[in-house]
């Protein structure tokens, strides 16, 4: 039963389903960067059981680097392609600067962001979430704990 359909930008969409008492997501499959799926797949491994208070659904098609929470479902897909819209003068929000492992994110759309991509890393990192859960500051933070763990840093600062 389709339940809710939300688009992550052009690059893909996350469906809802319904089953049961648990969840599944249908999110898009993608075409990673080369050489991403073994950090981006021990980033998934290592994400949290639950997000801004949603629990963890089952993803469609099975993804070691795809990941969602919740209804509306918040989605994270590890090793899409390079942001459109990132330049070298983009405005984007440092997480973790007092710990001294700082993720640069860039929120689109820029005025009412739904979408944030984790930029200035091996790997870019897609989060998706919903304006119904607020602000997303907690699930950025969150996930910004774990992205150093797994995922260096460009030297290029991928740009």
């Amino acid at each position: 039963m389709l339940v809710l359909k939300r688009y992550l930008g052009t690059a893909g969409a996350v469906v809802l389903l319904t089953a049961g008492c648990g969840q599944t997501v249908q999110m898009q499959p993608f075409e990673a960067q080369a050489n991403t799926e073994e950090p981006c797949a021990a980033l998934v491994a290592d994400l949290p059981d639950t997000l801004l208070g949603a629990d963890r659904a089952t993803i469609r098609p099975e993804s070691n680097v795809m990941a969602a929470w919740g209804d509306p479902p918040i989605g994270l897909r590890c090793g899409v392609p390079r942001p459109s819209g990132l330049e070298r003068d983009s405005a984007l929000t440092d997480i973790g600067e007092e710990e001294g492992e700082i993720v640069s994110w860039l929120a689109q759309p820029e005025d009412a962001p739904t979408m944030f991509i984790a930029v200035h890393r091996e790997a870019y990192v897609e989060l998706s979430v919903p304006s119904s859960y607020g602000n997303p500051a907690a699930a950025l933070s969150q996930v910004s704990e774990l992205i150093p763990k797994h995922l260096e840093e460009r030297a290029d600062s991928g740009v």
